[in-house]
């Protein structure tokens, strides 16, 4: 599904090069679950955000589902992130003014879904995540848990085949964080290929498979 070939990504500070990502090289099967460690600065977010089609890289190649995806333009590059992949971040990165239904319900304005099919999915997706009490409620007057929970949905409303999580659990307690890989590893379950950056090694060795990454290589792979 996600097929790396050297991808290099270069920020510069002052007149000093940062070498973020240093020649990956990385095939990620479609339905694995897959964490992604090191320590900050190692380039795991950085590595999300280009398989993610958020950030592009500065050289090598980029396949995902076989079709190359390193150059494409702007529009083309939303346009796969809405079909093929869904985020999930540990700020939330909720609309304030939306209420929980409104929130999980923006994608498929976004798509052009019809008015009905958008009730229809926006409505068992709320009962799936446990959120229809809430539907009607800001993101202020939600619990860190229940934020997270409208995250997901809101990610998955669109059905997509990978799902990216950075550091999903960073602002919950430990019983939160628990519900919530619960949640993320029952859509893994379903079908859903699942990649998680995290520097917790207990949530990272959750996963099936492990890698390991340091000043922007990989320095592990395990399964």
């Amino acid at each position: 599904m996600i097929r790396l070939d050297a991808i290099t990504r270069v920020f510069r500070m002052g007149d000093q090069e940062v070498r973020a990502l240093n020649g990956i090289n990385l095939d990620i099967a479609s339905g694995e679950y897959v964490s992604i460690m090191g320590p900050s600065g190692s380039g795991k977010s950085t590595l999300l955000n280009v398989i993610g089609l958020l950030d592009r890289p500065d050289g090598g190649r980029y396949e995902l589902d076989g079709a190359d995806v390193t150059d494409l333009s702007e529009n083309d590059r939303a346009r796969v992130r809405r079909e093929k992949i869904g985020f999930v971040f540990q700020s939330f990165h909720l609309v304030p003014r939306l209420t929980a239904a409104e929130n999980i319900e923006l994608p498929l304005i976004l798509e052009g879904v019809a008015p009905v099919e958008r009730k229809s999915r926006v409505e068992a997706a709320l009962d799936a995540f446990d959120l229809k009490d809430r539907a009607r409620h800001r993101p202020s007057e939600l619990s860190g848990g229940q934020r997270q929970r409208v995250a997901i949905a809101r990610a998955t409303i669109l059905r997509p085949t990978a799902l990216l999580a950075d550091e999903p659990t960073g602002n919950l307690d430990h019983r939160i964080g628990a519900e919530v890989m619960a949640l993320l590893e029952g859509l893994h379950h379903a079908g859903t290929t699942l990649i998680i950056v995290t520097h917790d090694r207990e949530l990272g060795a959750r996963a099936h498979r492990h890698i390991a990454m340091r000043d922007g290589e990989i320095v592990g792979d395990e399964t």
